[in-house]
């Protein structure tokens, strides 16, 4: 095997179909933040009325993001039930593990930053 080819090999993952659709979702996602900012701004007329308005809506945008958490524990316990059948040994419960304190501490982080702002 050539030593290009062998350059190539780790980074053929980035390359994958499942990495462009990560990235694609990734994009679109950012996009409709941005999207979603810019309209706000438009309609209230400047940045600091949009602004205000986010800090009157507080409360209601902090619902939302709970009713997001709550599908978001209800898909991960489905996956998670799912994974166990098909891979039920040690290593997968650990990484699963990993992955759910990872989760955790990341919600946590951020609804503490925000509680912090406010």
């Amino acid at each position: 095997m050539s030593a290009a080819r062998m350059t190539w090999r780790p980074l053929r993952w980035l390359f994958s179909r499942r990495a462009a659709k990560a990235l694609l979702w990734t994009v679109l996602i950012v996009a409709a933040a941005v999207a979603a900012n810019i309209a706000g701004i438009y309609l209230v007329g400047s940045v600091a009325g949009w602004e205000r308005w986010l800090a009157a809506a507080a409360g209601y945008l902090f619902v939302w993001r709970l009713c997001l958490y709550g599908a978001t524990v209800y898909g991960w316990i489905w996956m998670r039930r799912r994974l166990l059948v098909r891979e039920d040994d040690a290593q997968a419960r650990h990484r699963l593990v990993r992955t759910e304190i990872a989760g955790v501490v990341a919600i946590v982080a951020l609804e503490a930053s925000l509680l912090m702002q406010g």
